[in-house]
């Protein structure tokens, strides 16, 4: 197979089970911006896209009654998404004034570099990794 062209990630899709706390979540405690939100009434769903800066990155669903996903033990599939900071400390600071526990920080045995992990409102992991 030769140069598929891609140049980079363009956005990585969530569904949710609670559209209001997820929407919340995202936009109040990580700080990522409202793009675009649209009711599809055919299929009862939200879907809202959101901006980290002025980089569109996720996509929020909604679902009448989704199932639930594994989470732990680790499954097979997409594990998690992970944002890059510049300070870990900093970030898990901020994360407790929202009320949000961050796992303790870890040190990356392969780089050094140092990352901890959260949970979105549906126990999806979330990692900060510090640059």
């Amino acid at each position: 197979m030769g140069n598929l062209g891609i140049s980079s990630v363009h956005h990585i899709a969530i569904i949710c089970s609670d559209y209001a706390i997820s929407k919340k979540f995202y936009t109040e405690k990580l700080g990522l911006s409202v793009v675009r939100e649209v009711y599809r009434e055919a299929r009862d769903s939200y879907k809202l896209d959101l901006a980290l800066g002025e980089q569109y990155i996720i996509e929020l669903f909604s679902f009448p009654n989704p199932p639930k996903r594994t989470s732990r033990p680790e499954a097979c599939g997409l594990r998690h998404i992970a944002f890059q900071v510049n300070d870990i400390e900093e970030t898990v600071r901020q994360l407790n004034t929202e009320n949000i526990n961050s796992e303790p920080i870890r040190i990356d045995e392969f780089t050094g570099k140092k990352f901890t992990f959260i949970a979105d409102p549906d126990d999806l992991p979330i990692e900060f990794y510090e640059i």
